[in-house]
Order: structure tokens, then sequence, then C-alpha cells
């Protein structure tokens, strides 16, 4: 699959939250792309420590947390199964999740979201960015 560069409209088969990333990409004020995107399911890979209370509840979402270089936390969420696979080509378990109930109960820390994370139009919020630009809908 050919994954467009910044400056390239997405492809037609792209999902709704892939052409709303696009968007966000030339015009990170876009309302109506982030609308789109607070409106769309995500992929939540499913940590392996994972305890099996969060396994078995189908309302809790065990969030997976990656370092990265510099001491940042990111949690990777992915808008399909091919962007995971890409990025992250081991995970076997996912929780599909409407992102902006997600957004909304977003932890008060120091956590990142990222969407589609080593794509070129990859979105990586800061915690405050996830609440205040994400979780404001109603689900």
């Amino acid at each position: 699959m050919d994954i467009p560069a910044n400056n390239h409209p997405a492809p037609q088969d792209a999902t709704p939250a892939q052409r709303a990333l696009t968007a966000l990409a030339l015009d990170n004020g876009d309302t109506a792309a982030l609308d789109t995107l607070a409106g769309s399911d995500v992929l939540v890979p499913v940590p392996d420590d994972a305890d099996d209370a969060a396994l078995n509840d189908p309302t809790a979402v065990a969030l997976p947390v990656l370092e990265q270089p510099g001491g940042e936390q990111v949690v990777p969420v992915f808008t399909s199964e091919p962007a995971m696979a890409e990025l992250l080509p081991f995970v076997s378990r996912y929780r599909l999740v409407p992102l902006g109930a997600l957004a909304s109960q977003w932890p008060d820390s120091d956590l990142s979201l990222t969407i589609d994370a080593g794509s070129p139009y990859g979105l990586t919020l800061d915690a405050h960015d996830v609440g205040t630009l994400l979780g404001g809908h109603e689900f």
C-alpha cells in the first residue's frame, strides 16, 4: 500500500480518519478534520502485560505506552490494521475504540497520543491537546 506524502492528497481508499490526518498535516486547525478524527474508531494495541481483568472487561482499555528517545511516553493508536502492522508487526491483539471516547478519558499526565506513528500523515498530541482537541465529543 502506498502512503501519500504530506503534500499529496490521500488515496481514495483511505479511511475517513486517514483523510482527516492528511488534512491536519496541511492545516492543523482544520476543525472538520478534528471532528472526523474524534468520531473515528481507532485500533489500540493490547499491551503484552495487560492483566486478565483489563482483557476480559469490554469497558476497560489497557493503554500501551512506548517510551521515545528522550523519555517522552506515547500511546500509539492506529486508523487501520495495515497502519498498525507497519509499525508494530507483532501485535496480535487490539481493541477498537472511538477516539473521542478515549480522548475524553485521557489520564492527567504527560502521556502523549500518537495516531498512525511512522506514516507521513501521523499525528502526535500532548496530553493537554488530546482532551482539548479530541475529547469534547459526546459518545
